[in-house]
């Protein structure tokens, strides 16, 4: 664990420092922001950043972003400055620190910052055999490519086999290969020399060596562009790199954890990913379930992220009522995770009284719109209206029957195909039933 302090608070954290290291932790000390980022982009990275106050807290914020450096940010100053700590968040910092600290606070703060990005949340059988294997492989150096939808967690499941490694004390880093521009995310790899190209002010390492004797995270590799897959390639099998610029290679010692939303053996069949690279990744491969098939989780992760926005917001927490559960579990949650954590973020600021209710589900209220299109559909006209009524519901309910037949019972592909939810689907389906027709009642997809 690594902590970098910024600014003049070396005289109020020598005590409660002196207690981190003890516990093993390393520290760095720099008396300003612009220090801190040639720190940040330099040869080691920090689990945590104490920055003070008194520091331009909303320019090292933007700087941070502006160079792709991920950092855990607290802000700390004398007292309890309530305006203080507000503008410090709304900078990006994500806690602000009273000073002097009670001396077991740092390390808890460096606890949480490493933990609370590998906390597994799950009770399913899916999630189960998949954290199972991912434990059982955690401690080997062998290259894991994680496969699953978009929202999944397979960032979260990395950290989590990081932090079960041999390695665990040593960097994490991870670098999106679709958030980053194709012209610079070669530098963003492998660094650069200065005046390697235009723009190159001062020498900077990349993630490879940022990552050196810890883990390097490629997230969303199937983006990589195929001349930067032959580096990669070579980077992973000769463990060394080249910088641009630089006259020599640098010899690196990290554990490569690859993710991908797409298939990537079709990838390689289709010409749009080496299939050497491929082999090079999968030495171990796990597929992360959607959240539609692990519905034994969905109430456990909402009741987490429910506290967890309750704490961050300083409101009470609030207990999901019986109806919230059932529009919560019913959903079908396209987004996967991302999307429950979003909705239940809204849900707890929104809420009034002792529960939080499903009306502040941001689903819900178009659930309810397509329940009266439904209720419309049922109440017939009179004459020539009728009869084209008729007609329509019939033509309606032969294309959702053939939708469904074609997706061979399973209800999410139909319901995705027609552009409705699955909600509105059942309901179509239990009405065609209701009505004499041949209605397939079994849903192959959890």
């Amino acid at each position: 664990m690594k902590l970098l302090i910024v600014g003049a608070l070396e005289g109020y954290l020598t005590k409660a420092s002196s207690v981190a290291q003890k516990r093993g932790c390393q520290i760095c000390h720099v008396d300003a922001p612009a220090q801190a980022v040639d720190m940040l982009c330099g040869d080691v990275s920090f689990d945590l950043v104490l920055i003070d106050d008194k520091c331009d807290i909303p320019s090292f914020a933007q700087n941070l972003r502006e160079q792709r450096i991920a950092a855990t940010l607290v802000a700390c100053g004398l007292g309890a400055d309530a305006k203080h700590a507000v503008k410090a968040i709304k900078a990006g910092a994500v806690e602000y620190l009273p000073l002097p600290p009670d001396p077991d606070i740092i390390a808890a703060l460096l606890e949480s910052a490493v933990e609370e990005q590998s906390d597994m949340i799950y009770r399913s059988a899916a999630m189960d055999k998949v954290v199972l294997t991912a434990n059982k492989i955690a401690k080997s150096d062998a290259s894991v490519l994680i496969l699953g939808e978009s929202g999944t967690g397979k960032e979260v499941l990395a950290r989590h086999i990081h932090a079960g490694s041999k390695r665990k004390g040593m960097p994490f880093v991870a670098v999106n290969c679709a958030a980053i521009p194709e012209t610079l995310l070669e530098s963003e790899l492998f660094g650069h020399e200065k005046g390697a190209f235009s723009g190159a002010v001062a020498r900077r390492l990349g993630k490879f060596e940022q990552a050196n004797a810890g883990t390097l995270l490629l997230d969303e590799i199937s983006e990589m562009d195929m001349r930067l897959q032959a580096k990669l390639l070579r980077a992973i099998q000769e463990r060394e790199i080249d910088r641009l610029g630089a006259t020599k290679p640098v010899k690196v010692n990290v554990r490569i954890l690859a993710t991908s939303n797409r298939n990537l053996q079709e990838a390689c069949n289709g010409g749009s990913f080496r299939e050497d690279l491929y082999f090079r990744l999968n030495v171990v491969s796990l597929t992360l379930p959607p959240l539609r098939a692990r519905k034994d989780d969905i109430v456990l992760l909402a009741e987490h992220f429910a506290r967890k926005y309750a704490d961050e917001n300083a409101m009470e927490q609030k207990p999901f009522s019986s109806e919230a559960i059932e529009a919560l579990t019913q959903h079908a949650w396209s987004g996967n995770i991302r999307e429950l954590e979003n909705a239940v973020h809204r849900a707890v600021l929104l809420a009034e009284g002792e529960q939080i209710q499903p009306q502040t589900l941001p689903f819900y209220e178009q659930a309810q719109n397509e329940t009266e299109e439904l209720e419309k559909t049922k109440s017939p006209g009179s004459g020539a209206d009728h009869a084209r009524g008729n007609k329509l519901a019939k033509v309606e309910r032969e294309a959702v029957l053939e939708t469904l037949s074609g997706a061979q019972g399973d209800y999410h592909q139909a319901a995705s195909i027609l552009g409705i939810s699955i909600r509105l689907l059942r309901r179509k389906l239990d009405r065609y039933a209701s009505e004499g027709h041949v209605v397939e009642q079994q849903e192959t997809s959890p």
